[in-house]
Formats: structure tokens, sequence, C-alpha cells
């Protein structure tokens, strides 16, 4: 059990404080309500974009890592469709260091031509090496492309283009951050060797005097049943041929999503599941093959993805895997199977939560969907899962009609 006490200030920052005396470590975490799928359509990649300005100096801190570090601690963060996330962790002592840090870059960035011409190029550097450059690194472009059409889901979170980013001005750059960077669209976390009276102290102290901004309100698209079979084709300078299928499932607010989740660990996660052990231990007829969720707010993917033995083409390896596929909607499950994955995912999770910055992470995440409680109670979502229930999903979910399937065929192979 986590134990946990919540507060909201009065500029709407909710905070959640979780003490644990195993440990002589803090950990401070703040969300934002903002990722990926609050950006315009011309204008993607900001949030992430706002990711490394938030480490471009504030209005009395001009280098963010510095003082951490001298502190004892160590920092990071990552965006995605939904969120972006900034933690710092360091010595329990020094757990003000940290409020300030964060606060002062709450309360403003430095918002200057140089800072923003400087995180430009880094941003756009970063959109050339991890997808222009690497093989397949592009694959969330491509995939996202054909699986959305109208929701923002339809571009990955490094943006559709460079250029997005490159036109950026210093005025989209104040526009986003006080619509979005505010404490009333914020969750703050700190978990560790703390108590509960002094941190509140502290945290009004830092962030009390912040004012809040006007709530965003997301009208966003919903994206459209599928009814066909989407494919593309991407002949690209990859090493070996490699195949995508991706499947529209539920948000991760949905029940649904639970079966959804234990259907990819039966299917890919790990030796002992279905395509790794039939298809490459027994067959080997692929060197790569996977399963996983997105786990996205609004409705999601379930991905399958492998790349093909010497050999075996990539229409032969869709075939083999749509066998797979269509024998988990046909035949219910063995109980024991499914026991099997429980006990694994469950070993994981208590796993999992002796990190203090995992807990924290997932008491903001958990908190944003409105159920902190989750981290509670979360696996017994998953633990009254039925073989029955597995088949239905499967049945839901994987159809050709519910697929986009993404070809990348090495140039080689292509003549």
């Amino acid at each position: 059990m986590i134990l946990y006490h919540k507060h909201i200030l009065d500029n709407g920052l909710r905070v959640i404080i979780h003490e644990d005396e195993s440990t002589p470590m803090v950990t401070v975490n703040v969300l934002y309500n903002v990722g990926a799928r609050d950006e315009s359509p011309d204008k993607t990649g900001f949030a992430h974009l706002f990711e490394h300005l938030m480490f471009g100096g504030s209005a009395n801190i001009p280098d963010f890592d510095d003082p951490i570090q001298r502190a004892g601690g160590e920092n990071n963060a990552f965006t995605n469709n939904d969120v972006t996330n900034f933690y710092d962790v360091l010595p329990a002592e020094n757990l003000e260091t940290a409020l300030w840090l964060e606060s002062d870059r709450m309360f403003s960035l430095n918002f200057s031509e140089q800072v923003l011409d400087v995180q430009r190029k880094v941003v756009v550097e970063e959109f050339k090496e991890t997808c222009i450059n690497q093989p397949y690194g592009d694959v969330w472009h491509h995939l996202a492309d054909l699986a959305y059409k109208v929701h923002p889901y339809r571009w990955p979170t490094i943006g559709k283009v460079p250029k997005h980013v490159e036109d950026a001005t210093l005025e989209d750059v104040k526009e986003f951050f006080y619509k979005f960077y505010r404490p009333n669209n914020a969750i703050l976390v700190i978990a560790g060797n703390i108590k509960e009276k002094e941190t509140l102290e502290l945290v009004e102290k830092w962030f009390g005097d912040i004012p809040a901004g006007e709530t965003p309100v997301r009208n966003l698209p919903a994206e459209p049943a599928q009814t066909k079979l989407q494919q593309r084709i991407n002949e690209s300078n990859v090493p070996v041929d490699a195949l995508y299928l991706a499947f529209h499932t539920s948000s991760r607010q949905d029940e649904e999503y639970y079966a959804a989740d234990l259907l990819t660990d039966i299917l890919g996660n790990g030796p002992s599941s279905r395509l790794y052990r039939r298809l490459l231990k027994e067959q080997k007829l692929v060197t790569e093959i996977d399963c996983y969720l997105t786990g996205s707010m609004d409705p999601g993917l379930l991905i399958v993805e492998g790349r093909p033995a010497e050999g075996v083409t990539l229409e032969q390896l869709e075939t083999i895997i749509w066998k797979e596929l269509n024998q988990l909607r046909e035949e219910k499950l063995e109980a024991r199977e499914l026991e099997k994955v429980k006990n694994k995912l469950e070993s994981t999770h208590e796993f999992s939560e002796s990190s203090i910055l995992n807990k924290a992470m997932n008491l903001a995440f958990f908190e944003l969907l409105d159920d902190i409680e989750l981290i509670n109670n979360e696996i017994d979502h998953y633990r009254k899962i039925t073989p029955e229930d597995l088949q239905a999903i499967a049945q839901k979910l994987l159809t050709p009609e519910n697929c986009s399937a993404l070809y990348y065929r090495a140039q080689e192979a292509a003549s």
C-alpha cells in the first residue's frame, strides 16, 4: 500500500506528497498536462521543443543543471503525445533546491532569441539524427499518418517536419508557455524521506505565489472508426526488411485497456510469449519480434512489429503473424497461460514500485487520470481478466479492417 497526501494550492497546483523513510533521497516530479496532441497541425513539435527550453534558464536561474548537480542530484524530462514530465532526484536534505528550480521555471522561462535559437537547433538536429538518419527512425511518421486521419496523434511527438520548429517565433513560444505551463495545469509530486507538513510549507513558499493561467480546454476531434485495411510500403535505406501492424485500441482510461495490455504480453512480451517462442525460437522465421500498446490518453494503438529472418519475405511474415493472431481470436486461452502472464506482470509491478522515482511518476500520472488510487489497485484490474475476456478483445481488435500495415523494404531488396 502506497500512502500519499493530496493538496491543492490556491493557484490550482495539485500537490501529492508520499513519505518513504526507507531511502535517503527525494524525487520532485512535475507533470504538465500538455503534449503533442495539444499542438496545431502547422506548429508541431512545440511540446518537445519546450522540454528543451525548460532547461535553457529561467527568471533567476541561468543554468538549471548546475545547482542540481551541486546538490548531489540528477534531473531529466520526457515528452509524449499527452504529457510533459520533469523530474529531479537528490538527497532529501536538499529538497528545497529542487523546489526552487522547478518553481522558477514554472514562474517564468528565460525568453530570449538566443536561448530559442540554441534550442531550435538542438531539436532540429535531434530530428535529423533520430528520424532522418537512423534506420526505421521515421516509423512513427508513417504509422501515425496511416492510423489517424483527424486526431492529433497523426503526428509524432518530435513533430511532422523540422520546419515547424525552425519557424517557431518568440511570440509563439511565449503563447504556448503561458497557456500550458501554469500551476493549474500541473501536478507536483514529492516522494522520499520527507514529512508532509514541512514539505507542504516549502511548496507553499516556492509555488504559492505563481499566478494561475486560464484553464486550457481540449476539444480534440474524435478519430472515426477504421473500416478497411490501411497499407503502405516504404522503400528505405534500412539494413533489413521490417513489418509493423497497428491496431486501434482503447484509451488508457478505458477498462478495456487491461485486457489489451495482457493480450500484448501473451503475444510478444519476453521469451515465453507466443510470437517470440514460435516465430523466433522454434521456427527461426524472424530476428526480432515485439508487441506493445501505446497506452495513450485518447484511443491508442496495439503494435506488432517484426523483422524477418534471411530468406523470409515480408508477405510471408505477415501471413505467419496473422495465423497467430487468428488463433487467439478463434481459440480460448488456457487459464494456465494467462495466469503465468499475470504473475509476471505483478512481479514487474512490485519491483517497479520499489523506486521512489517510479512511484512519483505513477502518482502524477494516475492523478492526471483522476484516479490516483490506481497506484494501489491497478493490479486488481489485471487479476480479474478471464480467458474469455482475452478472446473477446482479440476478436474485437485483431481484424484486417482495424489494421494499418507498414512495410519497410530494404532498398537493395526492392530492385
